[in-house]
C-alpha cells in the first residue's frame, strides 16, 4: 500500500535549523488562551489577538538570531474544522518584527487532517508542498505546534529539492518528545540497516530525511511486517477518525 505522498522526502531539516525558537513545549499553553478555537478555526483577527498577547516578546527576543533577508513561510494546514490562521499570521509578525518578507508561492498540496493522529497516522498521511522557491535565499519556517516535525520537514524538503536554503524554524510550541527536529545519525545507522529499503517504500521518506521524532518512533519496531502492519492499521484509523467528524476521504487520499 503507497504512501498518501507520491513525492520522496529526500532532504531532511538542516542541522543548523535543528532546534527551532520555541515558546511553549506543551499546546495546552497555547489552548488557553481565549482566541485560540476562533483563531484554529481561521479568525484572523482572533490569532492576531494571540499572537499579540502571546508571542510579542518572544519574538522580539529572539531579533537579531535570523538572517535580515529571511523568507517567512508557514505550511497552509486545512484542519478539520476550518483553516487554521496561526501559521500564517505569524509569518506575517515575523516579517513585520524581523524584516525580510513572507512568502506567497508555497502552498500545501494535499489535506493531511494530522489534529489528533497519532505518529504512524502522521507518516501515513504526509503532506504535499509546491510553489516556486527562490535558490539560495534564506528560508524561516513558522508554525504553531509541531509534534512529530513531519510537516515541517516536507516543507523544508520542498524548499531543499527547489535550491532555496532553511536557515531556521520558528514555532509557537515544540511538543515534540526529541526538541531538536534532525535526527541522531546512530539512530538512521541503526534503521538503514535494519531496513534497507522499507522505510523507503512505505513512506517515501529516505530515512535520513525523518525527524528525530519519526526515527525514534520507527526503531521501537522489532521488524518490518510490524511497521505494515501498523500503517494498516493506522489507514484504517484514519477513516474512522474523519468519518466521525463527518469527512470521507476521496479514492487515493489515504494511500
Amino acid at each position: 500500500m503507497p504512501p498518501t505522498s507520491t513525492s520522496r522526502r529526500e532532504y531532511g531539516i538542516p542541522i543548523s535549523a535543528s532546534e527551532p525558537f520555541s515558546l511553549f513545549e506543551r499546546d495546552t499553553d497555547l489552548k488557553q488562551h481565549a482566541s485560540y478555537k476562533a483563531a484554529k478555526a481561521g479568525n484572523e483577527q482572533a490569532a492576531f489577538i494571540l499572537l499579540k498577547e502571546l508571542a510579542l516578546h518572544f519574538l522580539i527576543g529572539i531579533k537579531g538570531k535570523l538572517p535580515k533577508d529571511a523568507i517567512f513561510v508557514a505550511p497552509f494546514a486545512r484542519e478539520s474544522g476550518g483553516d487554521n490562521a496561526i501559521p500564517q499570521v505569524l509569518a506575517t509578525f515575523c516579517q513585520s518584527i524581523f524584516g525580510g518578507e513572507v512568502d506567497n508561492d508555497i502552498v500545501q498540496a494535499t489535506r493531511v487532517f494530522h489534529t489528533g493522529a497519532d505518529p504512524m497516522e502522521r507518516l501515513a498521511m504526509r503532506p504535499e508542498f509546491e510553489g516556486r522557491v527562490r535558490p539560495q535565499q534564506p528560508y524561516v519556517l513558522v508554525d504553531d505546534v509541531t509534534n512529530m516535525g513531519g510537516t515541517l520537514a516536507e516543507l523544508a524538503n520542498h524548499i531543499q529539492q527547489q535550491g532555496g536554503t532553511v536557515a531556521a524554524i520558528i514555532v509557537l510550541v515544540n511538543a515534540g518528545r526529541l526538541k531538536h527536529l534532525a535526527p541522531d545519525k546512530t539512530i538512521i545507522g541503526k534503521l538503514e540497516r535494519r531496513y534497507p529499503d522499507e522505510i523507503t517504500k512505505l513512506f517515501h521518506i529516505h530515512p535520513s530525511a525523518l525527524t528525530a521524532n519519526e526515527a525514534q518512533y520507527l526503531i521501537g519496531f522489532k521488524t518490518a511486517d510490524e511497521i505494515r502492519n501498523r500503517r494498516t492499521k493506522a489507514t484504517q484509523e484514519i477513516h474512522r477518525r474523519l468519518r466521525s467528524k463527518g469527512i470521507e476521504l476521496a479514492a487515493g487520499d489515504d494511500g
